[in-house]
C-alpha cells in the first residue's frame, strides 16, 4: 500500500476562499501602517507600490516631493484598480511630509543605506508606524532621513547592490506586518 501524495489535494483557493482568507488576516490586524512616497517618478513604479500598499492595508499614502500621484495615467496599468483603495494626499516636502506623518501619531522608519541603519528584521516596526521610501535614483532626500526616526535596509547578499523601489516597498512593508502577526 502506497503513502497516499499530499499534492494531490491541493488546489488553488476560489475568490470566496481567497476573501475568507484575507478577512481572517485582517482580523489579526491592528496596528496602523502608512507609507510616505518621496519623489518616486516612474508611474509603473507608483502603481506596483500602491498596488502593495492595498495588499498590505496602508491606511494612507503620503507623497512628497516630485512624486507621481496615482491619479497619472500610467500608475493605473500597474496599479489594477487599487489605487481607489489606499487614500492618499501630497503633503509637499519631505520634511513637510514628515512633519504630517507625526501629526498623525505615526513613528517614520525610512528604508535607505546609511551609517546608522538597522537591518530591517531588527527595524522598529511595532506599533503605528509609517515607512518611507525615497526616489528610484537617489532614495530619501537628506531631509527626509533627518526626519526619520530610525533607518532600515534589507540586507542583500547577492552581487547586485539595490532592489527596484517597487520591490524594496514591498518587502519593508511585508516584514512590517510579519512582525505584527508573529508578534
Amino acid at each position: 500500500m502506497s503513502t497516499p501524495d499530499p499534492a494531490q489535494g491541493r488546489r488553488q483557493l476560489r475568490p470566496t476562499d481567497v476573501k475568507r482568507l484575507n478577512r481572517d488576516w485582517r482580523r489579526r490586524t491592528g496596528a496602523r501602517l502608512d507609507l510616505l512616497v518621496e519623489s518616486v517618478t516612474q508611474p509603473f513604479n507608483m502603481g506596483s507600490i500602491i498596488r502593495s500598499a492595498a495588499v498590505f492595508g496602508v491606511e494612507h499614502l503620503w507623497l512628497a516631493g516630485n512624486a507621481t500621484p496615482p491619479t497619472h495615467r500610467n500608475v493605473a496599468k500597474t496599479a489594477l484598480g487599487t489605487d481607489r483603495l489606499v487614500p492618499w494626499e501630497h503633503a509637499g516636502t519631505a520634511a513637510e511630509a514628515a512633519s504630517a506623518v507625526r501629526e498623525a501619531g505615526l513613528r517614520l522608519v525610512a528604508v535607505e543605506l546609511t551609517a546608522d541603519a538597522v537591518p530591517l528584521h531588527e527595524a522598529p516596526l511595532d506599533g503605528d508606524v509609517c515607512l518611507a521610501i525615497g526616489s528610484e535614483d537617489h532614495g530619501c532626500s537628506p531631509a527626509l532621513l533627518t526626519a526619520a526616526d530610525a533607518v532600515t535596509y534589507i540586507p542583500q547578499i547577492g552581487r547586485v547592490g539595490s532592489l527596484n523601489v517597487a520591490v524594496a516597498t514591498a518587502i519593508a512593508l511585508a516584514e512590517a506586518r510579519r512582525r505584527e502577526w508573529s508578534a
